[in-house]
């Protein structure tokens, strides 16, 4: 075994942006939603509809994404206790996502930009799964149909858009419109009156949809009455969703590798220290041609701190030949 310490120069860190599907189905879109009678008559139930891929009863049924309503004073869903009627679970996860992306209990949401904006009291959550994706799921490639009875509407980010990075509090976020892979319709894809269809955080793999934007154009509505059934909007979502049967996005993910490069020069590494090759009881060479013309194989590095202790290993695919008429230059790639 021989030791070379490394140089600066040896060292190269690289980061590239891989994307891949995100259904567990390995297909880029879509097209089939089920929900489980079991989970809607649970207690998740009534805070959120679960959907997935196929039917629920089958054993490799998985969770794609969940559906939530969310309503800042509390309406569209029933109370916990009927003595205080204010406390809803829509006013529980409207007070979750405020936390979450606000990050300010007494800020609102926006949809929409420049002089079209509106206030989001109210609206549907759509949160991808989180095994599903990686880092975050891939701006740009979100389109999704949802119909109703008064037509079918396309939506997509406004990443392509969007020259500029847009924040609320410290999550990123794009506008819902009408469009596709990332551009809008023409006319600006959102809805005069109304703002855009939704905000769309990729960092937290998680779609706010616009129920005013969306009713006006494809007459889904949310229903705001009090008391009103738990996962009642839940399911007006699905339905929507069921029917456009076309929910497309991939994930995103950022790799970092380090590359090493070590060197192997013509004078280096050509002496093995193999017992075998010296005599026990002499110490020469049993070998003499390994004497003026040794040759080595190299097969395994080792890389070391500087206490000695293996901090990783690369095997070679095969053995490489090392003598003093040859360089070896390795090129070894750690992901991380």
């Amino acid at each position: 075994m021989s030791f070379k310490r490394l140089d600066a120069e040896d060292f190269l860190v690289s980061s590239d942006s891989i994307t891949s599907t995100l259904w567990s189905t390995g297909a880029p879109t879509l097209t089939e939603f089920f929900t489980s009678s079991t989970q809607e008559a649970g207690s998740s139930g009534d805070f959120y509809l679960a959907v997935y891929q196929t039917a629920s009863a089958l054993t490799n049924a998985a969770t794609q994404f969940d559906i939530a309503y969310a309503d800042e004073g509390g309406s569209g869903s029933t109370a916990y206790n009927a003595l205080v009627p204010q406390n809803t679970t829509s006013k529980t996860i409207y007070g979750q996502y405020r936390s979450l992306i606000l990050e300010d209990e007494n800020a609102n949401f926006i949809f929409g930009t420049g002089t079209n904006v509106i206030s989001g009291s109210n609206f549907w959550v759509i949160s991808v799964e989180r095994a599903r994706y990686k880092e975050a799921l891939f701006p740009g490639s979100l389109n999704l149909t949802l119909s109703g009875s008064a037509g079918e509407i396309k939506l997509t980010d406004n990443s392509v858009d969007t020259s500029v990075n847009t924040f609320l509090g410290t999550s990123k976020v794009y506008q819902l419109i009408s469009g596709s892979n990332g551009s809008a319709v023409s006319g600006g894809g959102d809805v005069a009156g109304s703002g855009s269809y939704g905000l769309v955080f990729p960092e937290l793999g998680t779609i706010l949809l616009n129920p005013y934007a969306i009713s006006q154009s494809i007459g889904v509505t949310a229903n705001r009455a009090v008391g009103l059934a738990n996962g009642t909007n839940n399911t007006t979502l699905f339905n929507s969703i069921d029917l456009g049967a076309s929910f497309r996005i991939n994930s995103q993910e950022t790799i970092t590798s380090d590359y090493v490069f070590v060197r192997a020069r013509n004078s280096e590494f050509n002496y093995t220290e193999n017992p075998t090759f010296i005599s026990g009881s002499t110490g020469e060479i049993i070998y003499t041609d390994f004497i003026n013309n040794p040759q080595t194989f190299i097969t395994t590095v080792g890389m070391y701190n500087d206490s000695n202790e293996l901090l990783a290993v690369a095997k070679l695919s095969k053995p490489l030949i090392k003598d003093f008429t040859k360089e070896t230059l390795l090129r070894i790639k750690l992901d991380f």
